[in-house]
């Protein structure tokens, strides 16, 4: 790992060495590397097999020897010691002085880790098991709210990794919800401005309604003021329930569910201790699925496929910890994201699913990879004077190439694309004629999937035909991509899927030089704004505040003063 005196990598010999090898290869056309593999071995070296995933990288614009650079960058940067240190407990988020144990989340009862005299094992079960029950009450229709009626809706209130993580794997993963279970529905809000809560609110019963107070600190402005709005709501419509009145305590304890690294917090705002699940310290938000963050996606797929879920990901974990670099998934995921940014200069990086229960995967991986590489800071305190993360943004792919492909053929911006897809889909539908008219449809979606990839990184070269083409319609090519397969979206491959995401982000982390854990540019965003809504209340004065800002605050109290 990265200490006092540790150089820049900007200056360690292996990034040099990729910078003269990139003053060459910088131009080479990818379609010339197929060309030149006579041997047709090119996806064979560049592709990865593991945990139920097939990653190939063929399509990046690399060689041999390009990974050969890469391979002694990640050596020379002390990547072999990272992932040791990350997955053994070290403090390895350093501003802040502590573990990043989200692996911790996911292994198996059996295992054992101990971090710093403590088994974080023994402590992560007992919290499963915790919110095992819970899940099993509501499945068993036992939970009641104040009036005695069963618990039929849950609203999610969390914001960030709270909201996106297990937003995104209910949504992945809805087809394996129990059949024999109590009818529950599972929604998410999150946005401050309380437009996605009061849409739940407008529709559904207080007396069957339950909430998730997910929020590390329990000090997150968005979630908590969701959660005054929705304990407001329920305490003025069952309260006054009947002859006899309901007890503001019996409310909040049977309609609320506590999720946080602050107990005392939680019990302040009125949550049974109970109903509160615990949530470390050493588990960023953004990595927090995997334990009782997940409470919400427990509730729609059942702990056993939870479980399913979280063993997927320690697969992905043990390859990523045993496997030499050369060989190890993330490790070359990582690697190909550091060529195309430090040394192509490709800043841009579409993540484009080919399945509509993925819809959330590229959201997902927005807040994964900026809210944690997206800094200018090393972890050393200097500046760093080289690219770190790109601008990730997607869609779903069949949705995508109706929409912003055009740029991604013909634009002026490279890109990298990520292209993620199942390769077997619907063979569980019983209706032989239903089955085969759904697989035809997935056939489609592959094709679709393939070909864009192929017309990506060939451009015109993949059109067979020799007819003269005016500029307009011309294809350059030579946009690297990578395909993740995954055999079948299942709870284990959706884990190994994100668990692969996870570690390239740290693998990039580790190679600039910075801290992937912490996100102190979110927190001086909460901050200003804290002072900024003081100002529109008028408790302080905007003296010394900038123009715009000023001009703005002026717009809205003369639209509040008005008749």
């Amino acid at each position: 790992m990265a200490n006092a005196t540790s150089p820049t990598p900007d200056t360690l010999p292996a990034w040099q060495a990729l910078e003269r090898h990139a003053e060459v290869h910088r131009q080479r056309h990818v379609s010339r590397l197929f060309d030149e593999d006579q041997n047709n071995q090119r996806f064979t070296r560049f592709s990865r097999r593991v945990a139920g995933l097939t990653l190939d990288l063929s399509k990046q614009r690399w060689d041999g020897d390009t990974l050969t650079h890469l391979l002694a960058l990640a050596r020379e940067a002390g990547v072999p010691d990272a992932i040791d240190g990350l997955l053994s407990g070290r403090r390895v988020n350093t501003s802040e002085d502590r573990p990043a144990l989200h692996t911790a989340l996911r292994l198996p009862a059996d295992a054992t880790l101990n971090v710093e005299g403590e088994d974080v094992v023994a402590e992560v079960h007992q919290s499963l098991e915790q919110m095992a029950a819970l899940v099993e009450r509501l499945h068993a229709g036992q939970w009641r709210g104040a009036t005695g009626k069963p618990i039929q809706r849950v609203i999610n209130l969390g914001v960030g990794g709270s909201d996106l993580g297990p937003q995104m794997v209910t949504h992945a993963l809805a087809d394996f919800t129990p059949a024999a279970i109590h009818p529950l529905k599972v929604h998410f809000a999150s946005t401050m401005d309380g437009s996605q809560l009061v849409d739940y609110l407008s529709r559904l019963d207080p007396e069957t309604t339950l909430f998730v107070l997910s929020s590390k600190s329990f000090t997150t402005v968005d979630t908590l003021t969701n959660a005054e709005t929705a304990r407001d709501w329920l305490l003025s419509r069952l309260t006054r329930q009947g002859a006899t009145p309901i007890s503001p305590e019996l409310v909040i304890r049977q309609h609320f569910i506590g999720v946080s690294a602050s107990p005392e917090r939680m019990t302040r705002w009125g949550i049974a201790p109970a109903h509160q699940l615990r949530f470390w310290e050493w588990v960023g938000g953004r990595y927090s699925l995997w334990g009782t963050i997940g409470l919400p996606i427990a509730l729609v797929i059942g702990m056993a496929n939870f479980r399913r879920l979280l063993a997927g990901a320690h697969a992905m974990d043990d390859h990523f910890a045993r496997t030499p670099l050369g060989d190890n998934a993330p490790v070359m995921l990582a690697l190909a994201g550091i060529w195309n940014v430090n040394f192509l200069d490709i800043r841009a990086h579409s993540i484009l699913p080919y399945d509509g229960r993925l819809e959330y995967f590229s959201a997902y991986l927005e807040q994964l990879e900026m809210e944690s590489n997206g800094k200018s800071v090393t972890r050393d305190g200097a500046f760093a004077n080289y690219a770190t993360c790109p601008v990730l943004w997607g869609q779903l792919g069949p949705n995508a190439q109706h929409a912003f492909y055009q740029l991604l053929h013909q634009g002026t911006q490279p890109v990298e694309c990520d292209f993620i897809a199942p390769l077997s889909r619907y063979d569980d539908v019983e209706d032989r004629d239903t089955r085969r008219l759904l697989q035809s449809q997935h056939r489609l979606t592959l094709a679709n999937c393939f070909a864009q990839s192929r017309l990506l990184m060939l451009g015109d070269d993949a059109i067979a035909d020799d007819t003269p083409r005016p500029a307009h319609k011309r294809y350059r090519g030579n946009q690297p991509s990578t395909t993740v397969l995954l055999d079948r979206l299942t709870p284990e491959t959706l884990g190994s899927l994100i668990a692969l995401y996870e570690h390239k982000v740290f693998v990039q982390a580790t190679i600039w030089g910075i801290n992937p854990f912490d996100q102190w540019g979110v927190e001086l965003g909460k901050r200003i704004a804290g002072q900024t809504q003081q100002m529109l209340e008028g408790d302080v004065a905007s003296d010394g505040m900038d123009a715009s800002t000023r001009g703005l605050m002026d717009a809205f109290r003369a639209s509040v003063e008005q008749p």
